[in-house]
């Protein structure tokens, strides 16, 4: 190999190695924890609320960041309808129900359609995590956007996150973006605490399991891929209807079956973490 091809040789390998980004704390928390599913329409949104309580409810200050900056559907899920406080240099996030909330949906009418592009978009995640103003969180939970993107790329580049959860229905179609989640999160070194099997199955009221979306999927990508298991959520009327009501499940009934399963999940997530 001549001097020439040794030096293009050279340059290549340096343009094509991973590069270390330099990831920034968001400022009042302690743990940071992302909600994905590569998917949308698997539940991933009303999972992350209904965490934030569980956690809560071991004795933990929770808050929850719903960085979906096309479709944010916090504002819905915990019936609020008002525009954070602002000092001029950083949003104050709105409290309820004893956690901290913000999310775009806030600042915009719900009915605006956000025809952002891509700078846009991560100028919007800049001013979230970095100018709000959170109160002394153990645990922040960030409600990701379907999908590996600009918003993705942003946080797993830019901000210093300890761990993720994926979400999913045990659904070939949907399976086939989480495999592709896994990926994203490992190439870019954000540690997965497990996947969780949501709308796993459905009881009738005859007592007997329906598998709707299929069985098993989740449990065996996450031992295809060495992760953990974290549990299966069930289809469920409670679940739903709360979302609606902006009163979530986990708050409301905390000794709901339900909010069991979601209970057994924190601990999980808090034993990690220690």
């Amino acid at each position: 190999m001549s001097d020439n091809e040794a030096k293009i040789s050279q340059s290549l390998k340096e343009k094509t190695k991973p590069k270390n980004f330099k990831k920034n704390p968001i400022k009042g928390t302690k743990f940071t924890l992302m909600v994905s599913s590569a998917k949308g329409g698997v539940g991933k949104s009303t999972f992350a609320m209904n965490l934030t309580f569980a956690l809560q409810n071991k004795g933990r200050r929770v808050g929850l960041l719903d960085a979906d900056i096309y479709g944010p559907s916090l504002p819905k899920m915990i019936g609020l309808n008002e525009k954070p406080k602002t000092d001029g240099k950083f949003l104050f996030p709105i409290e309820k129900y004893g956690a901290q909330f913000m999310s775009l949906g806030f600042l915009v009418d719900e009915k605006t359609p956000m025809i952002w592009r891509g700078p846009m978009v991560i100028s919007a995640i800049k001013t979230l995590t970095e100018k709000v103003a959170w109160k002394d969180l153990d645990f922040l939970i960030i409600d990701m956007p379907p999908g590996t993107g600009d918003t993705q790329l942003t946080f797993a580049q830019d901000v210093k996150i300890d761990g993720a959860i994926i979400v999913s229905t045990p659904q070939e179609l949907a399976l086939m973006d989480v495999q592709r989640g896994i990926q994203m999160f490992d190439k870019t070194k954000i540690k997965i605490f497990g996947l969780v099997d949501n709308m796993s199955f459905f009881k009738g009221d005859d007592g007997k399991k329906y598998n709707i979306f299929g069985e098993g999927g989740v449990e065996k990508v996450a031992k295809d891929f060495n992760k953990k298991f974290l549990g299966k959520i069930p289809l469920n009327t409670d679940l739903r209807e709360s979302a609606d009501l902006g009163l979530p499940l986990t708050y409301k009934k905390s000794d709901h079956e339900i909010s069991k399963i979601f209970s057994s999940i924190a601990d999980k997530i808090i034993q990690d973490v220690q």
